[in-house]
């Protein structure tokens, strides 16, 4: 059994800190497991030595998550003041420690109803599209999608009451009508949840670089910036007018309509690859989690968005 199994199975004790960050010990530790991770078991550790948190990778992860690109992405982002620096990364351990941002809340969905954060929320997701990083990887919406399936397939698990194939093959159509290739991608979060929205208290704000953070960095890569954002409004799910506002204050008056409509086109695409994920996760996790639950709520989300977009846009596939 590997490291990163024992660690994942294993309760995380003083010891263990100890292993991972041998310069704290004989310090007092305080350990903390924090929720919210699906894929990841996530704890807060703290001591006189520092403030972080220990992400102790899921049960093969490795089908899909390559973390020598997300440790490069939280560096990069970390550059730029988006993301939490990067304290260690031990891929042998199966284990990434990054700073722990205190003096803050995370969002929910709610919060993106709030149109007095838009502002702060829209900011970070633009120096990410701008900031001419590269992310070693490229994430294709269709690829990724098709690469997902597969990884299902080979799972000899059936779940006929979902036409998976006849939804991929109307993704394949919708791709070509979008057709941005990719030597126009920019750097992209891929995972834009709310749960990843790190909002700064106000008292605290001249302690750190930005109003609001974001985490996560596990999909991170070149990807139609519009895909992004779809991504994002398919997870936070805000009504039709707070979509429009949030784009209006990302386009700065630039291309609105243009934007709008691509963002709208890309919607099915993340939750086919999240319903596909959800599927692989229900088999392969050990994590307790409504997985196919999960999964049929993006499914069916994505089959509405298709008739949503024949009907504004007049885009059938």
């Amino acid at each position: 059994m590997c490291t990163a199994t024992r660690l994942l199975d294993q309760e995380f004790t003083t010891e263990v800190c100890y292993e991972l960050l041998p310069e704290w010990k004989g310090t007092d530790v305080r350990i903390t497991q924090l929720s919210g991770g699906i894929t990841n078991k996530l704890y807060r550790v703290q001591s006189e030595k520092g403030d972080y948190t220990v992400r102790i990778y899921g049960d093969k992860t490795d089908l899909f998550i390559n973390r020598d690109y997300e440790a490069h992405a939280i560096r990069e982002m970390a550059k730029i003041g988006v993301s939490s620096n990067i304290i260690k990364y031990m891929p042998e351990k199966g284990v990434t420690i990054v700073e722990f941002i205190d003096d803050s809340i995370v969002l929910t969905n709610d919060h993106f109803s709030d149109n007095s954060l838009y502002t702060k929320i829209v900011e970070p997701i633009r120096k990410i599209h701008t900031s001419g990083v590269n992310f070693g990887r490229i994430f294709n919406p269709l690829v990724e999608v098709m690469r997902m399936s597969a990884i299902l397939n080979r799972l000899n698990v059936d779940y006929r009451e979902f036409d998976i194939a006849g939804t991929i093959e109307r993704l394949i159509k919708l791709s070509s009508i979008i057709n941005i290739p990719e030597s126009e991608y920019t750097p992209c979060h891929n995972d834009l949840l709310a749960d990843n929205f790190i909002l700064i208290n106000e008292e605290a704000v001249h302690k750190y670089d930005a109003p609001m953070y974001i985490i996560d960095w596990e999909y991170a890569g070149m990807a139609p910036k519009y895909y992004d954002i779809g991504d994002m409004f398919q997870e936070i799910l805000v009504p039709r007018e707070a979509e429009k506002q949030i784009v209006e204050e990302y386009c700065a008056g630039y291309q609105f309509d243009h934007v709008l409509y691509h963002i709208d086109l890309f919607k099915p695409f993340p939750d086919i690859y999240w319903f596909l994920w959800s599927l692989i996760q229900l088999n392969i996790s050990k994590i307790e989690f409504d997985y196919y639950n999960y999964g049929k709520t993006k499914y069916d989300n994505a089959i509405e968005n298709l008739k949503f977009i024949k009907k504004e846009y007049g885009v059938a596939v």
